[in-house]
This record gives C-alpha cells, structure tokens and sequence, in this order.
C-alpha cells in the first residue's frame, strides 16, 4: 500500500518556522514519509534561520563535545539567558530570560518534549526537578512574541529540552567518563524502527547516570567523620515506543515513560565572606544533615494524524509525579543567639551565631524536613490547517490544553542539641505536618491562536492567548485561611519579518505576556499575575559556514511578581514588586572556517554576547528585613542579572581527532534590590545575602581520538585555569563556582 509523502511536523509545538508543509503537492507518492519524532519549538538547527522570532537551538553535537551535563554550561551557548548558578553541578539552575526574575528558573516556561516539567507549573513552578543535561539530544530557547503559543509563563521565553528521539534505524549508544572529585557519568541507549506489513514499530531504552563525592568538604567533629561526602547519585532511565499504521490516512501513537532519582548532599548555607575568600569549598558541620532525595516519574501518550494534506492534529495526555525531601538547616537558637542564618554568616550577634554555625559554640540547630509531593498532568490538542486566500499563503495554528497540578506540603522540624565542640548530644523529632501541612490546586484552561501569513516575502504572524485558573488553597493548620480563586489571563502578539533573500531575514515583534501567582498567593496574598510587554527587533543572517543573529529587545514588566521574594530562604511574603524596564542587545555567531575555504577539516568558532539593563521604575514598597527585593530603589538594577555576558570557543576537527575549546565570561552582579556592595540588608543589619557576585572567566578544553569507527576515547578540563569565583548569596551566604574538573572517558556510537 502507498502513502503519500508528507514532512510532518508534530505542529503543537513546531509552529513557528515561517515556511510551509504543504502536504503531497506534485510530489511521487511512492516516496517515503519522513517523519519529526519528537516535539520541538524550533525544528532544528537548519530551520532557525527561518524563525521570526529570536531563536537558538543547541544540537547533540554541541553538548556532547565538552562532555557536559551542567545545563548552565550548556545555555551559555545561547544569547539572552541569564543563569545564577548554586551549587556546581547543575542541579537546581535558576534560568533567566531577558531579565525576568532568576529563582528557581519559575519565570520561564520548562518544557521537556514539548510537555511541562516543572514539579506543579501553576502551582510551584520552582524547578526543584530539573532534567539532567547530559541526557539530552538538543536544547531549544526562544523569545519574542512566538511564546504566545505556551504558557504558563510567558513575560521572558521558553526552554524546551528534546530528549533521545527514536532512531529510524538500529542504533546503539553507550558513553561512560570518570572524572575529578569521583564523577562517574554514564549515558547509553539502543533503539530501532522495525517496517513490516503492519506499519512502522519503534523502540528505545535508555538510561543515564551521574555520580558524584562533591567538591565541597564539611567540617569534622568527634561525633562526625564523613566530610568529605558532598556530593549526589542521579538516575534517569526512559522508555519510548511508537507505531505508525500501514493506512492511506497518517498516524502515529508514541508513549514515552521516564523516571529519576536524586539523593544529593546539598546544603542552602554559606559561609561566612572572609571564610569563603580563604577556602570557599568549606562547609561548616552545623550543614552535615543536610540532604535533598527525590523521586519523579511520568510520560505521556501522544497521536498524531493527518485528515487532510493540509491539516495535522496533534493530541497529548501527560501525567507525572515528583516527591522531595529537602532536610537543611533553618535556623538556630541558644545564649545570645538570634536571626537568621545570613545575619549569623554576616557576624551578627557578635559573631556568637556564626560560632554555633562553625560547630564552637553550644546551640540548637532545629533541621526541617521541606516534605513535599506535587503532580501534574493535562491532556493538549494543537491542530494545523494550512490554505492559501488569493496571493497569501496562511497556516492557522491553534489548540486547546486542560492542565492540573498540586502542591502538597508535610514537614516537620527536627532539634540537634549542639555541645561547644560541635559534638550532637540529642535530638528531638517533631510530628509529622507539625510544621507545614498545605496544599495549592490548579485547575487551568488555556487556549491559543495564531495565524502565520505570507505574502511574497513579507510575513505576519499575529496571536491570542487565554487561560483562565482555578485556584485553591487549603492549610490544615490555618484553616481560616482556606479559600479558592479563579484568574483569567490574556495575552497576544504580532511579528512581522521580511526576507531579502535566501540569506537574510528580519523580524520585529510585539507582545503581551503574563506569569501567573501560586494558588497561595492568589488566594491570601490577593496577588494579580505579572504582565509584560515586550518587543524586539532583529536581523539573520546565513550563508553557508557563517550564521549570525543581532537583536534587541525591550520588555516593560507589570505588577513584577517576585516569588518567595527572599531568594527561596527564608519566611517572607511574595508580592507584586511593581514596574520594571529590561532592555538590551543579543548577538550569536557561528562560523566554520574550515568549511568555507574547503580545508577538509572543521574549524568552527562561536560567540554568544548578552547586554541587559534592568532598571526599577518604583521604589519597592517592601520595608521585610528578609526580603532582597526589600528597600529597592528606583533606578536600581534587578538581582542576578549580570549587565554583560559572553562565551566564545572554537575547534578542530579532523577525521581521527578533535579539539574544542570554550570561554565564558559573566559580569558582576547585585544580589539584592537595593543594590549595596556590603553585607547588609535594608536596614543596616547584617546579612550575608546582600552584597555582590564576582565577575569571573572560565574557561573549558575537550579532546577525542577515534580509535576505529564508532569508537572514541576522550577527555577534557573544565574550568581550566581552577577560578575560585562567588556566584551567588543565595539561598544562605557566599556560594561558589565548580573548581577545576578533569575527565576521561569513552564513546561507543554503533548502528545495528
């Protein structure tokens, strides 16, 4: 049986290339079909420079060329991203877009396959999940007003990871590295599409590991000998399968199901400054309970099938669960001890609370045990009518999503009775929920559309976006302050874009975006959602080794809503901050000298630039002593976003070896809303979270040999030059940068 030929793009994602899938027209029907397999919000390298909007698409080769796992290594890539690193290894990014607010990343919307991945998006969007890089076959960003097709937060872009995709023929894959501080990375999978009578049947299994003893080490007492465990074991294995029927009418069924696990020995304390600047890979013994363990896993089903040659409908149903437990030190107590912990590391209270930190004073330290559950899951239903009206080509896109999700908090407290010698001489055990026992529920219908319309070589893209949520809030220890809520939500856009020729494209667009508030504060707070309104303007280039995108942009934020607004440590209240300006220039440049004068060998360079200027149009009506957005004055800059930020790198590749190199360089940054360069808060006292970051360069080297085909040894340098740099005081004082990390490994890469 012959079907007709059609390049299907899954389009309730991939709707934003300017060009057309035009169906079977005037082509042989006995051609094969060529299929997209997985979700995308851009395609593929080649088709961003069809994008009208600001794009960038990191491929497999760029992240498996320096071995990276580290998801902000691997956005450093991207112009327009502004990262606040934690804790080295990637774990818990927090991912910025064009100045929106860093926390957690819960400003953007994360997507994994197309498919939502924070814990609850509406109801806790911070990323306390977050899927490991190294596991995944290409990252997508975008920006502009092409957003307008997800949500729920869209005031600074979309990150969309693409998991291994199913190969269309026998594949097998196994990479393996040891490296500095015990690192043990391993990443394998094997695949096929197996063709009979029936259809198109295919497979993959896959499974990622990474292990770590941590590049930190905690102080020792008598009772406590384990300092030099830091560090994390995390697990990913995935399963994938599809089947495309043998019939005149496309389809396609694919299921996917994933799992992870994370047990890391991270901590939310610093150090003090001056401990820091003498050793900052130190922690103190009050941290050694600390631990995060965390469970998620999930999949989704998804159908695709074309009616018509001129229609495609692409339905999803998606469900997953993510359990945590993060036990970290909250506060301490004892004779002439009080604050918080960033006044204790700022030498509050005579230094006596920094003393119970550092393990030589007796003390309470009291651990809570952040027990929390969240689940999520929808069902979304994009469609894709493409038509002509005289002389203008349309392709109409638009779709409908009911979403889910719930956080669920349990905690409790737990007291270590601490003798001067930092010896624990008992321990007190609270009730389970006697801490925390809520909920947040949200219930959300959304619905967008948009129309890309081509006339010669101009294009217009206009769109609408709706959601309307229900909200509810529920606290069995408050329960006056049980209560729900409904919010609706608009929001909408235009591009316009005009190509010159094949090389050269610009574009232009205006939008209107928005960031919901949790259930939380929706209901008690009576917070609005954050809104924006952004534009930019850019220009494309490509032709053939050399591509280069400049653009600019400027986004006036509305009733800025800072989440947990302390910097996720401490006790404050989130509010609507009020009025902020971003506005800045993105430049991305890749070129293949080696290529475009036919050396026979490549030679690529890249360079990714980012300027951003924030600027806070309002003084903040928050006076709270805890809150690094408290006390901010107009004019100032908003925390963590550096004013400029570059990473260049270049390359040789041969047919028997290879070399990268890669260099990034991040400014200096404000750590709070006041902008003071002194450790302390609004009101003069101390408190380690306020001050500045350090701007630093870091650079990173990877070299490969091909043994024989398919076979590659390989090792590299990150951080090369061993920079010791501050990258944030966030969420408790002085935290730094991965030190200098060595690795050597294998790559097995087999078609079967």
């Amino acid at each position: 049986m012959l079907r007709k030929k059609r390049l299907f793009i899954p389009l309730s994602l991939a709707v934003l290339s300017s060009g057309f899938v035009s169906g079977a027209e005037g082509k042989d029907k006995s051609e094969d079909i060529k299929i997209l397999d997985t979700v995308n919000i851009i395609g593929s390298p080649a088709d961003v420079k069809d994008m009208p909007a600001s794009a960038q698409f990191i491929d497999t080769e760029q992240i498996r060329d320096q071995s990276y796992s580290d998801i902000n290594r691997i956005l450093r890539r991207a112009p327009g991203v502004n990262i606040r690193e934690e804790d080295g290894f990637g774990l818990f990014p927090n991912i910025s877009f064009r100045g929106v607010d860093t926390t957690r990343s819960a400003k953007i919307t994360v997507m994994e396959d197309g498919i939502l991945t924070a814990p609850a998006p509406y109801s806790a969007p911070a990323a306390y999940y977050n899927a490991a890089g190294g596991r995944m076959s290409g990252v997508e960003v975008l920006k502009g007003s092409s957003q307008i097709a997800y949500g729920p937060h869209i005031t600074g872009g979309v990150l969309n990871y693409l998991s291994t995709a199913i190969p269309d023929t026998g594949k097998a894959y196994l990479k393996t590295i040891y490296g500095s501080y015990n690192e043990v990375r391993t990443h394998g999978y094997v695949g096929d599409t197996v063709k009979n009578e029936y259809g198109r049947f295919g497979y993959l299994v896959e499974g990622f590991y990474r292990g770590s003893d941590g590049f930190k080490h905690t102080d020792e007492t008598a009772d406590f000998h384990n300092g030099d465990q830091t560090g994390f074991q995390q697990v990913e294995p995935m399963a994938r399968l599809s089947w495309e029927p043998n019939t005149d009418l496309y389809q396609k069924l694919e299921v996917k199901f994933g799992y992870s696990s994370m047990d890391a020995d991270e901590t939310y304390l610093g150090t003090s400054e001056a401990d820091f600047r003498n050793d900052p890979y130190r922690r103190y013994s009050s941290s050694r309970f600390d631990n995060i363990d965390s469970n998620r896993l999930g999949g989704f089903a998804r159908y695709f099938v074309s009616p018509t040659d001129n229609l495609d409908i692409v339905t999803t149903a998606y469900y997953s669960e993510f359990d945590r437990n993060w036990s970290k030190l909250d506060s301490i107590t004892g004779t002439g001890i009080s604050g918080s912990l960033s006044s204790a590391l700022a030498g509050g209270n005579g230094g006596n609370g920094l003393a119970c930190l550092k393990g030589d004073r007796a003390c309470t330290l009291r651990v809570r045990d952040n027990n929390r559950s969240y689940y999520l899951g929808g069902v979304e239903s994009v469609a894709d009518y493409r038509f002509d009206v005289g002389a203008t080509h349309h392709k109409l896109n638009g779709g409908f999503r009911y979403h889910e999700d719930q956080e669920t908090r349990f905690q409790h407290d737990t007291t270590h009775n601490q003798a001067a010698g930092g010896t624990i001489t008992g321990s007190t055990v609270g009730a389970p929920g006697s801490q925390d026992d809520r909920l947040g529920l949200t219930n959300a219908y959304a619905f967008f559309l948009k129309d890309r319309i081509e006339l010669g070589k101009w294009g217009f893209t206009p769109g609408i976006r709706y959601e309307h949520l229900n909200q509810v809030y529920k606290n069995n220890r408050a329960p006056s302050t049980n209560g729900s809520s409904s919010l609706d939500l608009y929001a909408g856009g235009a591009s316009l874009d005009y190509r010159f020729n094949e090389d050269f494209m610009m574009f232009t667009s205006a939008h209107r975006g928005f960031s919901p508030p949790s259930p939380q504060n929706s209901v008690i707070d009576r917070l609005k959602e954050e809104t924006s309104n952004a534009y930019e303007l850019g220009g494309r280039y490509t032709h053939g080794a050399f591509s280069a995108e400049l653009t600019g942009f400027y986004t006036q934020f509305e009733n800025l809503l800072v989440v947990n607004n302390i910097g996720g440590a401490g006790t404050g209240q989130s509010e609507n901050f009020g009025m902020v300006d971003s506005r800045g220039v993105e430049l991305g440049m890749n070129y293949d000298a080696g290529e475009a004068f036919g050396w026979g060998f490549r030679n690529p360079y890249f360079i990714s630039f980012t300027y951003t200027d924030t600027e806070q149009l309002n003084s903040a009506a928050s006076t709270d002593a805890e809150s690094i957005f408290s006390f901010g004055a107009k004019g100032n800059r908003i925390p963590y976003i550096p004013e400029y930020a570059l990473s260049f790198g270049s390359g040789l590749h041969f047919n028997k070896w290879g070399i990268d190199f890669t260099g990034n360089y991040v400014g200096e940054t404000f750590t709070s809303a006041n902008n003071t360069g002194s450790q302390l808060n609004g009101v003069g006292a101390p408190d380690s979270r306020f001050g500045k970051t350090d701007d630093y360069v870091i650079a990173d080297v990877s070299a490969y040999y091909k043994v024989a085909k398919g076979i590659k040894i390989l090792g590299g340098v990150q951080n090369l030059s061993n920079e010791e740099y501050l990258v944030s005081r966030q969420p408790h004082g002085p935290r730094p940068g991965m030190p200098i990390f060595a690795y050597g490994g294998f790559e097995l890469d087999f078609d079967i």
